[in-house]
């Protein structure tokens, strides 16, 4: 049973990897900011691309833990420390998302800032998934 619906203005060009709006209804389970170190808080690579897909795996594990799924997911924040590099390996990145989230495409933002706290991060990713009930 699926309970989202995308909202997508009529006359509005189709957004490539992500929707304008969703629309749900279920229980939330909001995902605090995760960034792209293993479960033991130790980093693996200094790659965006690897950084990307472990935080969106990080972001999986915490929403199994309370019974969601990518499919849950309704939005999405990403903050990056570098818009050139995010710009630069688009390809790479969607790859990663698809084989971590599937083909879902929540409602995101991406915002570039001047730093995360752990110096090492690349991205941090925070999110929002409805559940049905």
């Amino acid at each position: 049973m699926t309970t989202h619906t995308i909202l997508q203005p009529a006359g509005w060009a189709k957004p490539n990897g992500y929707a304008n709006g969703v629309a749900a209804q279920g229980r939330f389970v909001f995902v605090g900011g995760q960034i792209g170190w293993n479960g033991q808080s130790r980093f693996e690579t200094d790659d965006l691309v690897g950084q990307v897909r472990q935080t969106l795996q990080n972001v999986v594990d915490v929403l199994a833990e309370a019974g969601a799924k990518p499919e849950h997911v309704t939005t999405m924040t990403w903050y990056l420390t570098n818009k050139k590099d995010y710009l630069g390996n688009l390809a790479g990145i969607g790859k990663a998302y698809r084989e971590i989230m599937g083909r879902n495409f929540p409602a995101m933002a991406v915002v570039e800032v001047t730093a995360l706290v752990e110096d090492r991060a690349k991205v941090e990713i925070q999110a929002m998934a409805v559940v049905p009930m």
